[in-house]
């Protein structure tokens, strides 16, 4: 098949769930498939960057946007009442470029990426399939309601005109994917399997406990961690939680208890969370798996946000003892108590990471149970191909 991938950001590197998913979709998919990949980008693409793709595409176009004109748009699309995002992402020259891209291509299918891309692909007259990824309403919802003020005000705002984007796809894609079950719900006036779930997966050649070994530094280890971007609301509000309201409750049994907070351009309120004894912030790091090596226990404390969270499952794959909430496990499906560790409050999650700390032999077993769950349900060229199969059924209804 010749597949046209559009994406609202280029998939490297891989900070960002979103990335994450597309390059790996991308490149097992280029092992069987000739792929064209056009990208919407608000920042310059590093050549290096681009030179990763290049081996599983057979053309990359990557069309710049301002940020004052998608400011721009944003306004505009709050005064016709629409999405914020979809006007952020979508602009006069985005969606010309496309056709543009489109037309010359002339592609056997069109896979795309989260409802803000489907501005540009809307009225192509060729074979499309839409990923949600996750349920960007449900993200919104989430976030509205922890927020206050004007902000709550906006999120509300985004929960309903998402949640109508959403609605709208069902009319327009010939088929739709999502990473999860939980998600799937999530998307209003839909019938049983009318959403395909694709999830993610994990590079187990790059993710494993023989990486673990490697990529240990000496002197250099935490008793917590917690990864991901630093700048996305979720993860700020995560990473908060863990410092200012679990962690208390573990210092005061175990004051000697180190975090290690690691991941791409954290915000101001996560960086004042560093001290100099107890909590590291470290930024951007070029080998993630340096932050999973150097550290005993792995939280993933979400109280916000949708979707699947790959850090648990690369975290899993190293062989870590992971500790989550509700919200991340209803979509991993992990087995309390035996894979993973869950906890609804500050004093659930601390009393699972004492329980860690204080007992190797625990955290030795449920580490092993959750490298045994990720491998049987997590494997990237599993999930690629029933991508696959949806592309080929729809190309074939066509």
């Amino acid at each position: 098949m010749k597949i046209l991938v559009v994406l609202p950001r280029f998939p490297y590197p891989l900070e960002k769930g979103d990335k994450l998913r597309a390059y790996h979709q991308i490149v097992e998919l280029a092992k069987r498939h000739d792929i064209y990949l056009f990208c919407v980008s608000h920042k310059k693409v590093a050549p290096g960057d681009i030179d990763v793709l290049r081996p599983h595409c057979k053309e990359i176009r990557i069309v710049p946007v301002n940020r004052f004109v998608a400011a721009k748009n944003i306004v505009a699309n709050w005064l016709a009442s629409k999405s914020l995002q979809l006007g952020y992402w979508n602009t006069v020259a985005t969606k010309c470029a496309y056709r543009k891209f489109e037309a010359q291509v002339q592609p056997d299918v069109v896979y795309n990426q989260m409802v803000r891309t489907m501005p540009l692909v809307a009225r192509s007259h060729y074979p499309k399939v839409m990923d949600f990824q996750d349920a960007l309403s449900l993200n919104a919802e989430r976030r509205m309601e922890r927020s206050k003020g004007l902000w709550r005000y906006i999120l509300h705002y985004e929960f309903k005109m998402l949640r109508s984007s959403e609605y709208n796809a069902f009319s327009i894609f010939d088929d739709l994917t999502i990473i999860s079950d939980v998600d799937s719900e999530a998307i209003p006036h839909k019938k049983n399997g009318e959403i395909k779930i694709v999830p993610n997966g994990v590079d187990f050649d790059y993710f494993s406990p023989e990486a673990e070994i490697k990529n240990r530094k000496p002197g250099e280890t935490y008793d917590i961690l917690f990864a991901g971007n630093m700048s996305y609301a979720p993860n700020v509000n995560a990473a908060r939680y863990l410092v200012e309201e679990i962690m208390p409750l573990v210092w005061a049994k175990r004051p000697q208890t180190t975090v290690l907070l690691a991941g791409a351009a954290p915000k101001h309120s996560v960086s004042r969370l560093a001290d100099d004894s107890r909590v590291v912030v470290s930024g951007w790091l070029d080998d993630m798996r340096t932050a999973y090596a150097s550290s005993h226990i792995f939280i993933a404390p979400m109280r916000i946000g949708s979707g699947l969270q790959n850090k648990l499952l690369e975290a899993m794959a190293m062989r870590l003892p992971c500790v989550t909430t509700p919200i991340c496990n209803s979509s991993l499906r992990a087995q309390d108590g035996r894979q993973v560790l869950v906890g609804n409050t500050p004093a659930q999650l601390a009393d699972s990471l004492l329980s860690l700390l204080l007992d190797p032999q625990r955290a030795d077993a449920l580490a092993d149970e959750g490298l045994r769950f990720v491998h049987q349900n997590y494997g990237w060229p599993a999930a690629v191909a029933k991508l696959e199969t949806v592309l080929t059924q729809v190309l074939q209804k066509k």
